[in-house]
């Protein structure tokens, strides 16, 4: 809860709308652990809640519990947190993470949370590749291999043409290309404050499930409420920390760093929900992130020859 505590703090102190200084590298870790943590336990949660709720309802709460903590933190300054010089690709950056957070919710209705958030895992190569694509960034033969080896990691996982393929796991494959286009445009307005970003996806993913969730909505049982809290807390809190993470240190430092969620999502799985994870998904999780740090290794040593 003291990290939680600490992320609000922390926006409070951005309600003009201006970012905080770049901090030293060790600090951006630490953000990064504590958000990948409260990532992974918010997926736990949205688990639990998806074996007995529709995903849509699970989404929409999650999204309306984001808005709702900004509204507690920020008041009277949401709208002008709003303004930005680039609307466009803000509406793009939140349609993308609302799609992301949408595949995945669903498939942790079908599939574990250590499968799903593997295949997910899948996003740090993409982006590479998206911003060679998009981006116009440099990217040689040996980043190509190792995009190519994480997808096959990826594939090992879902196994199709097997019998035991679900075609549930591709939604957290969607899931991977939709948060590496939202972190794409991340990039592009990062001159907007902090709190800008997360309002927009707070605000845009808000008012989207709010039309759909209607057809969907079952009463809460009142022992459930906990868990819906626990999803807004955790969400609003683990994106802002992800945000600010990469506000105190370099994305390169910070790309390894993000594969402890599958970590976590294991200890999750196993208990909470009695899953562990098969020996296939052992492997293409060792796949693709070998492949992840290799990719990481080979930007960081380009990065520093430029």
């Amino acid at each position: 809860m003291r990290v939680l505590a600490r992320a609000f703090a922390l926006m409070g102190r951005e309600r003009d709308g201006l970012r905080q200084p770049r901090s030293d590298q060790a600090r951006g870790i630490a953000l990064l652990l504590a958000a990948i943590l409260g990532f992974t336990l918010m997926d736990a949660t949205a688990k639990h809640l998806t074996q007995s709720y529709h995903p849509v309802q699970v989404i929409w709460m999650r999204f309306v519990g984001n808005l709702l903590i900004f509204a507690l933190i920020f008041r009277h300054k949401m709208i002008p947190l709003m303004r930005t010089r680039q609307p466009g690709m803000q509406l793009g950056r939140a349609l993308m993470q609302l799609g992301s957070v949408g595949f995945f919710f669903t498939s942790l209705q079908y599939i574990g949370l250590a499968e799903a958030t593997a295949i997910m895992d899948l996003n740090p190569v993409l982006i590479t590749l998206g911003a060679a694509l998009f981006l116009g960034e440099r990217i040689g033969p040996r980043r190509v291999a190792g995009i190519a080896a994480a997808l096959v990691g990826a594939l090992i996982i879902i196994r199709p043409g097997l019998g035991v393929f679900q075609p549930a796991a591709l939604l957290p494959l969607a899931g991977a290309f939709t948060y590496a286009a939202g972190a794409l445009l991340t990039r592009i307005v990062r001159s907007d404050s902090v709190a800008t970003s997360v309002m927009w996806s707070a605000v845009v993913g808000t008012t989207i499930t709010s039309m759909i969730v209607p057809f969907f909505w079952q009463p809460i049982a009142s022992d459930d409420i906990w868990a819906f809290v626990l999803l807004g807390i955790f969400g609003t809190a683990s994106q802002y920390l992800l945000v600010r993470a990469f506000s105190a240190a370099e994305a390169g430092v910070l790309a390894p760093f993000g594969y402890t969620g599958l970590i976590w999502a294991g200890i999750w799985g196993w208990l909470f929900f009695g899953q562990l994870p098969d020996s296939w998904t052992i492997a293409g999780a060792v796949i693709i992130v070998t492949a992840g740090l290799y990719v990481w290794s080979r930007e960081a040593r380009v990065a520093k020859e430029a």
